[in-house]
């Protein structure tokens, strides 16, 4: 008697909410998870896969900047993984960075079982989904379990739309064993064109004005498209100009019609700007304060014109047109647009002469000598509010993907970022210039580096105190204000505690050699640099 034809179909393996997120988190070509993990996150972590990378901070504001450092240079979403609500909060200052910096992130954080929720469990998160709030773009608790890969889906969908931003999934501990849906990745466009008609009363402008200005921001580098700029630019023969606290630098700096960044002060601005009777502000808000006063352009007879990815910052500008478009249709269109002028192109700055050597060391000798270091495809990331007026005048930036530092003013950022951007780029070197005061928010992000041996160089400035506090608190004219002083750190032994390479430079001699010894480093390398402690300036007096 024959055997009877076995027609029963295996069995299709079961697929869980986890299962189902990392099919998605690949699907999205994301290669690396950042997380600093907790109980609640114990299920998602178990079993790792070998093929996504899991890149371990030591505090979670730490993670999320090396999470930003890392999207920012990889332009795709960095996916984190947080604790329940203790840990959301030590990195809400860096969340609040990244939406300034309008960085792409997924951050999902633990929450305790659904089951135990009523009872107020220990560790959970009351209302979690409105704890990052208002600096993430969406943000959820999903309501079912099998809810949980829709809801990381939509938030990638949302963290890459323009303008980009970190979004949060709170996501209960036994929900990652559920069964659940596979989710397909999807495409979806992100590039906007801009209103035909407004590109032409632009143009037409352009075309009458007799002394235009371009003010190049961020999103420009952000979008790829600082060669179209430079196109756009030479075009238009107008002086350029980089909008104030640009995290980015979206126009190469030794460029002719180069003539300088803009001041976060009204009356300051209005000063650089109020011989150009067309403005357009491409790619930044218009314009970003940090001192009260008065900005004269608004009120003048200057036209304003803003080219933006972001629709509140349109609805924000106080007069003008406002084009909502992203970088490349807008810059294309414009580009094709332009007629050939035969204006006069504007002269651009003069770079200041070398600074002399001196002990103790002035930080315009630093910079200029760390400038004339740094290799060509140097990544500069940058965290020294107090010096960035002297890092502008000293260390010309040559354009696309060399610099980046924090829209948002808070401190913590860079240093992490600077880690994260060299995971991003080991074939390059990374430099994070930051002072000390800023060191100390995340100087955990060292160990990071020195356990993954990345291509990086840190220089601290050392001044002894918050530089920029210092300066602000002489143009408000108060006197006696605690707190500005930091004596007593020792970055060389905080370094090397860490495992990282680290030297100590006082003297003007000895620093050329110590920052080309320590680029040239296989790993991660300090260098303490002890300055000048003059007090710098920021703005001028009070307005």
């Amino acid at each position: 008697m024959p055997l009877a034809r076995n027609t029963t179909k295996p069995a299709k393996k079961s697929v869980t909410v986890k299962d189902a997120t990392l099919d998605l988190i690949r699907a999205f070509g994301i290669k690396k998870v950042f997380g600093n993990p907790g109980s609640t996150e114990l299920p998602f972590l178990s079993d790792w896969p070998d093929d996504i990378d899991y890149v371990l901070g030591l505090q979670e504001a730490t993670v999320i900047g090396m999470a930003d450092g890392y999207a920012q240079a990889t332009r795709n979403a960095a996916f984190v993984n947080l604790h329940s609500a203790a840990g959301v909060g030590h990195g809400l200052g860096n969340i609040y960075t990244a939406h300034r910096n309008q960085t792409p992130m997924v951050i999902t954080a633990g929450q305790q079982a659904r089951s135990i929720l009523p009872l107020q469990a220990f560790l959970y998160a009351e209302r979690a989904s409105e704890f990052p709030r208002p600096y993430v773009k969406y943000s959820v608790e999903p309501a079912r379990a099998e809810d949980v890969p829709a809801a990381i889906a939509r938030a990638y969908y949302v963290a890459m739309q323009p303008p980009c931003g970190p979004t949060f999934v709170s996501v209960p501990i036994d929900d990652w064993t559920h069964p659940a849906q596979p989710i397909a990745a999807r495409a979806i466009s992100r590039d906007i064109g801009p209103d035909a008609a407004a590109m032409h009363e632009l143009v037409a402008a352009l075309g009458n004005a007799k002394n235009p200005a371009l003010i190049v921001g961020p999103a420009i580098d952000r979008a790829q498209a600082v060669d179209l700029m430079v196109q756009v630019a030479e075009k238009t023969r107008a002086a350029v100009w980089v909008s104030p606290f640009s995290a980015r630098c979206s126009f190469p700096e030794r460029h002719p019609q180069f003539c300088g960044f803009l001041h976060a002060s009204p009356a300051q601005l209005s000063d650089a700007l109020r011989k150009h009777d067309v403005v357009v502000v491409i790619g930044a808000p218009v314009f970003t304060f940090h001192v009260e006063g008065h900005a004269p352009i608004f009120d003048g007879d200057t036209t304003i014109f803003q080219i933006t990815d972001d629709a509140t910052s349109a609805a924000v500008m106080p007069l003008g047109s406002s084009i909502i478009a992203t970088m490349k249709p807008a810059l294309s269109m414009l580009l094709d647009l332009l007629p050939a002028t035969k204006r006069a192109v504007a002269t651009g700055r003069i770079l200041p002469p070398a600074p002399v050597a001196a002990d103790p060391i002035p930080i315009d000798y630093l910079l200029h000598t760390l400038a004339q270091a740094m290799p060509d495809d140097a990544m500069l990331v940058e965290e020294a509010p107090s010096h960035r007026p002297a890092m502008q005048k000293f260390m010309p930036m040559r354009g696309a993907d060399c610099f980046y530092t924090m829209a948002s003013g808070g401190l913590g950022h860079s240093l992490p970022a600077s880690v994260g951007m060299a995971l991003a780029h080991p074939d390059r070197r990374t430099v994070c210039l930051i002072g000390d005061g800023s060191a100390m928010y995340s100087i955990q992000a060292l160990w990071t580096a020195a356990q993954r041996k990345l291509p990086l160089t840190v220089v601290v400035i050392n001044n002894a105190g918050y530089g920029a506090m210092r300066s602000f608190s002489q143009v408000m004219q108060v006197r006696n204000v605690p707190g500005l002083d930091l004596p007593g750190l020792d970055f060389v032994q905080i370094a090397q505690g860490m495992g990282c390479d680290a030297v100590r430079v006082s003297n003007a001699a000895d620093l050329a050699p110590a920052l080309s010894r320590s680029l040239q480093h296989a790993g991660v390398s300090l260098v303490e640099v002890i300055v000048d402690s003059a007090v710098p300036v920021l703005y001028g007096k009070k307005h």
